[in-house]
């Protein structure tokens, strides 16, 4: 019974609260779209692949040792091309205002476990710039590792393309988490107030603070009900004079 009733007092409290609930939660998605559309820059993504293959150009059969070796050199190939070597050379072809430390920080490196393939992505907030960078950060290593490493086993499988929307913000996500975290607040605050409240406003809450059982309530009237209630009194009485 105990549950019941205080599940009904938490219902009661959300309904009672629902406005400043839905208000908050508008406001929060309000200022998160708004700070997504109009202050945040767009960023694009473009990637290109690189393959590792075998040297031996000879061989007409795979060495497992081989393309154990090659995919074990991806890791120097990682810190090779975001090595300042690659880097100075992409800003100068270029002409880049960007440091190559400020280039380090928009390239990644990533390849896929046991592969030959390893991917070169940029981050910019240019779409035409970040496909240049991408491009031209795996020609630049391409022909630099020959001279680096004395090895020719690098290509180029796929070049990167312009991309046509950016990968974040991403307004809608930013809008949805905005929505939980103003329904979470809002339901938060709401509880709070309901808490710290220990005015009385019912016959119930007497009962609650007092430990007493209430034996008559005094019900409200409006103005409308006093005057009519104040006309029947004076009907009353004169009904009584008239009678004496």
């Amino acid at each position: 019974m105990e549950e019941t009733i205080s599940l009904k007092e938490l219902f009661d409290t959300l309904k009672k609260r629902f406005a400043m609930i839905l208000l908050i939660t508008v406001i929060a998605i309000a200022i998160s779209g708004i700070i997504s559309y109009m202050f945040l820059t767009p960023i694009y993504q473009s990637s290109t692949q690189i393959l590792v293959n075998q040297s031996n150009e000879g061989q007409q059969n795979y060495d497992i040792n081989q393309v154990r070796t090659n995919v074990e050199m991806i890791n120097t190939y990682r810190v090779i091309i975001k090595s300042p070597t690659i880097l100075e050379k992409v800003q100068q072809d270029l002409g880049l205002e960007e440091s190559t430390s400020q280039l380090n920080n928009v390239v990644t490196v990533n390849s896929e476990q046991n592969s030959q393939v390893f991917t070169v992505s940029v981050q910019h907030a240019e779409p035409e710039m970040v496909a240049e960078i991408a491009n031209s950060v795996a020609s630049t290593f391409e022909s630099e590792i020959k001279t680096i490493m004395n090895v020719d086993n690098v290509k180029i499988l796929s070049k990167a393309e312009v991309p046509i929307s950016p990968i974040k913000p991403s307004p809608m996500l930013n809008m949805a988490i905005a929505l939980v975290v103003g329904l979470m607040a809002g339901v938060g605050l709401a509880f709070l107030l309901e808490y710290i409240d220990n005015t009385i406003k019912n016959e119930q809450d007497i009962e609650k603070q007092l430990d007493l059982p209430v034996l008559g309530v005094i019900a409200e009237m409006n103005e409308k009900q006093i005057q009519q209630s104040n006309r029947m009194s004076k009907a009353r009485v004169g009904s009584e004079r008239f009678e004496a």
